[in-house]
């Protein structure tokens, strides 16, 4: 039962990841284009800076679940790799109830309210000429802390599943 919910949970985070990746690409369009429009014709928009901007936020925050489902973080943790399977279930279970899910409901909790607003009053441009969707960016927030939650449940589901599985020593 844990891993088919942790396997439910994981298939969340990969899908997300597998449409994300490709606002790298888009992004790396729409920077190539500001700078030949800047460069080669003498004119820009604040828009097609504010393009990149939405792009760079969205591949971030909506890819962190997936960089946390393939292990892509980076870790600080010196004794981490050193230790076994057992050890590393430990210090991921641990890590997840004391840091990660506490973190993603601390943002939930301060940014709901602040995004709904947003949406309510359907907020316009970060500047005069941008791109008039604020409300959009601001969703990426909570978006964030939900797609994490969602992984860092799967990460303590499979820790339980190792520890249960661990040999006594």
């Amino acid at each position: 039962m844990l891993e088919t919910t942790a396997g439910a949970l994981d298939r969340v985070n990969a899908w997300v990841g597998r449409v994300v990746r490709w606002l790298a690409l888009l992004m790396l369009l729409a920077q190539f284009a500001v700078v030949l429009l800047r460069y080669l014709f003498g004119t820009s928009y604040i828009w097609g800076t504010e393009t990149v901007l939405y792009l760079h936020a969205a591949l971030f925050m909506l890819g962190a679940g997936y960089t946390l489902l393939v292990d892509g973080h980076v870790r600080v943790d010196i004794f981490y790799g050193s230790l076994g399977p057992k050890g590393q279930a430990w210090v991921n279970l641990i890590g997840t109830v004391l840091f990660l899910v506490p973190t993603c409901l601390v943002i939930l909790w301060f940014t709901w309210r602040f995004t709904a607003n947003s949406w309510a009053i359907r907020e316009g441009p970060l500047s005069v000429g941008g791109i008039p969707a604020a409300f959009v960016l601001k969703t990426l927030i909570p978006a964030f802390a939900i797609l994490l939650l969602i992984q860092g449940t799967s990460l303590a589901l499979r820790s339980i599943i190792r520890l249960r599985e661990a040999k006594p020593a």
